[in-house]
């Protein structure tokens, strides 16, 4: 029997505990790993990361400006030019909070950090379909001296992220109007968002009503402050505190509550890979410190999203650990340890699942 309805006056869309994780913050919630029924993750389960309450905005009086330094015709285009004057381009794509994890990093280090309380449900894969970013830069005469470009939200504290111009016309960043074949709900960015494949969420900034090119660098507080690896290991990039956080690197996610609990008889396990603009090739499994032993990756294998794993186990009463790492395209596989940083973001060290295997009554 479900229980009651979880709401947010900061968020539109219900967040009941049976889908999602209350981060604590009324603006996040996590998506339950054991709550991942198919490739494509639901939209009422997507998980939900904003800085501030989510806007209620018009597509008819909305607007999307775009200029700065780096463009020769500033030009502002509405709601309809976006679906009638550029073709449409649908991309699968995952996007995961750069703190994701951020409470295991904590437990692994025997403190606590500040930020979003993440377990392990700061990620989602949603078809997205929209508008080439390229193609909205196109028209405004892009200068040879453009270096950056900047999506900017219409949220009450207009967050924003800057990306390299090659990144901001790379084939796969999108300004998406559609999510899993629906009209962009409120929450996830209505009217349109950006979705930049392979680089941490903040990246893709949702309600946007402003695009800045611009031929110098941009600092804000989400490159600067916030996103950014501070610690021994990273020097800092002045006039930023550390190293500012671009790809997501490789993790795997078991599909089982935490810890889980299992009955004594043979079961598939299940769980998801993700390497951030990379494409994983290949998972791991491991129980009680065994042998690693290879997990099958089920399809589809799309480059910036997760992968499916599974493996079969006929397990014994008593506790045990499932230990999971995947490889990337790139040869990278998950470390066993990851060096601290100040504000507890992308660990993705190997983690120790507990499960616990119940005699049948």
């Amino acid at each position: 029997m479900s229980g009651p309805l979880r709401t947010s006056e900061k968020v539109v869309k219900p967040t009941p505990p049976e889908l999602m994780e209350d981060a604590g913050t009324g603006l996040d919630y996590g998506t339950r790993p054991d709550r991942m029924p198919g490739y494509i993750t639901p939209i009422d389960r997507f998980f939900l990361r904003s800085h501030a309450p989510t806007p209620h905005l018009d597509a008819a009086s909305w607007s999307l400006r775009i200029e700065g330094s780096g463009v020769r015709e500033p030009l502002t285009y509405t709601y309809a030019d976006l679906w009638e004057r550029f073709p449409l381009v649908t991309v699968v794509r995952t996007l995961e909070c750069a703190g994701n994890r951020r409470v295991l990093f904590g437990e692994a280090y025997g403190r606590e950090f500040k930020g979003t309380q993440w377990g392990r449900g700061a990620i989602g894969t949603a078809e997205w379909t929209g508008v080439r970013l390229r193609d909205l830069l196109e028209p405004v005469g892009i200068t040879p001296g453009a270096r950056e470009v900047m999506p900017q939200a219409l949220d009450a504290i207009q967050t924003r992220r800057p990306m390299p111009l090659t990144k901001a016309l790379a084939d796969d960043t999108v300004l998406a109007l559609t999510m899993n074949g629906e009209t962009l709900p409120l929450d996830h960015g209505y009217p349109a968002r950006v979705v930049v494949s392979g680089w941490l969420g903040a990246a893709s900034i949702k309600w946007v009503g402003r695009i800045e090119v611009s031929e110098h660098p941009l600092y804000v507080p989400w490159n600067t402050e916030d996103y950014v690896l501070i610690g021994p290991d990273y020097p800092a990039q002045a006039p930023s505190l550390g190293v500012p956080i671009t790809a997501i690197p490789v993790a795997g996610l078991v599909e089982l509550p935490w810890p889980a609990l299992l009955r004594p008889v043979p079961q598939v396990v299940r769980g998801r890979a993700y390497a951030g603009e990379n494409r994983v090739t290949a998972v791991e499994y491991r129980i009680d410190e065994g042998p690693w032993q290879e997990a099958t990756l089920t399809p589809p294998e799309i480059q910036g999203a997760w992968v499916r794993w599974q493996f079969g186990w006929d397990p014994e009463p008593g506790d045990h650990t499932i230990q999971v790492r995947a490889t990337d395209d790139q040869g990278r596989t998950q470390p066993d340890t990851v060096p601290w940083n100040d504000l507890g973001y992308c660990y993705h060290a190997v983690l120790s699942h507990p499960v616990r295997v119940e005699p049948t009554a």
